[in-house]
């Protein structure tokens, strides 16, 4: 028996000098034992696209054991950022205060924003309950989702006939019909529909024969590489590469670029596990929210709110041009620390239901409250 406490007490005098030897070696020692979920850091680099590697690359250094220690200090870096860029549902009341009185337009993007971030992208189908409050908002305001995607192929999606629909990034606009000007001063010809109502504003339609020779010899290109995916988007071309292996990235990005080569009226970008192949020219989704408020007639009103919420890189566009309105809400949607133009937050599309929710409530109540006017 003396042996054996012998033993203890020699154990724990090694443990506590190995101990000290760690701390003053700079390793972080840590008295909880449970660790982070693994879907927290897969959700993570999910939702992260090229230019925020460096980002994650950096927490993961700090994150190998994954301790409770080290998840407090991915969430002192969110609540940091959040300082900067509020949410937009604890700020919803301030923020109504000052609306009252304005005119909301409600912009929306898609993937991320209104339905989740998924490995296919045929298969990002917004919720029932997303779809309502959508519908909801749109009977109160003027609406308009502003995707990527082709424009029939986010109509498809969303289901709902009382908004306006922008696909390819702004170049595939269904919307009032009035004439418009690009952000380089150039008068674009719009042809009316056939029920004179809405007109298809398409500026980069004469690149329709050039985009179609490029997404041919794409799919030829990259139909050996597993994963990859390459995605008619109308007036522009997804090349996503969220199921690719890592190491087959590089081949894919070469083919992709190679194919680029002989076209250069055309520019290579990336976002969320995606490249995205556009014409050149100066129209992005920035100037669809001007377009949309020039056809509505409201570019130049003063009781206007803008209300943009979006979630990816080309959304930045149009955070841009609200903010150099100094009026409405540009308001992104991410659940980790990033550079933005918004100035207002929310994590992620479960907010984006709740914002949506109470915005269509609120206004509903407002009009109810109003005193009966006899004349």
């Amino acid at each position: 028996m003396k042996y054996i406490f012998l033993l203890l007490v020699t154990f724990k005098i090694i443990k506590r000098k190995f101990t000290k030897l760690q701390e003053a070696m700079g390793f972080q020692t840590s008295h909880s034992t449970k660790r982070v979920p693994q879907q927290i850091f897969k959700a993570q680099e999910d939702l992260i696209d090229a230019h925020e590697n460096s980002l994650i690359g950096r927490s993961t250094l700090n994150l190998t054991d994954r301790t409770q220690t080290n998840t407090k200090f991915i969430l002192s870096g969110y609540d940091s950022w959040v300082v900067r860029h509020p949410s937009a549902l604890n700020s919803f009341d301030r923020l109504m205060k000052a609306a009252t009185g304005k005119r909301i337009i409600v912009f929306l993007d898609y993937d991320g924003t209104l339905s989740p971030i998924v490995n296919d992208p045929d298969r990002a189908f917004m919720s029932d309950e997303m779809r309502a409050a959508v519908y909801e908002v749109a009977t109160y305001f003027p609406t308009a989702i502003i995707s990527g995607r082709s424009r029939d192929k986010v109509k498809d999606f969303v289901k709902l006939n009382n908004l306006y629909y922008a696909g390819s990034h702004g170049m595939d606009i269904m919307a009032p019909s009035m004439p418009v000007r690009s952000s380089d001063g150039k008068l674009f010809d719009i042809a009316p529909n056939t029920n004179g109502t809405e007109v298809p504003f398409q500026p980069a339609k004469k690149f329709l024969p050039a985009i179609r020779e490029i997404l041919r010899r794409l799919k030829n290109e990259v139909k050996e590489i597993k994963g990859a995916m390459v995605e008619d988007n109308g007036f522009c071309i997804s090349v996503h590469f969220r199921q690719v292996q890592e190491k087959d990235y590089d081949v894919l990005e070469e083919k992709v670029k190679s194919v680029l080569e002989n076209n250069p009226q055309f520019c290579l970008t990336e976002g969320k596990k995606v490249m995205e192949i556009r014409p050149s020219i100066k129209w992005n989704k920035g100037n669809a929210v001007e377009y949309f408020l020039d056809t509505l007639g409201l570019s130049s009103c003063t009781d206007i709110l803008p209300v943009y919420i979006g979630d990816d890189r080309t959304d930045e566009d149009a955070f841009k041009v609200i903010q150099n309105r100094g009026q409405g809400y540009p308001i992104i949607v991410s659940s980790i620390p990033r550079e933005t133009n918004a100035f207002y937050s929310l994590r992620d599309p479960s907010e984006v239901l709740i914002f949506l929710s109470r915005l269509a409530k609120w206004r509903k109540t407002s009009l109810y409250s109003r005193p009966l006017n006899f004349g």
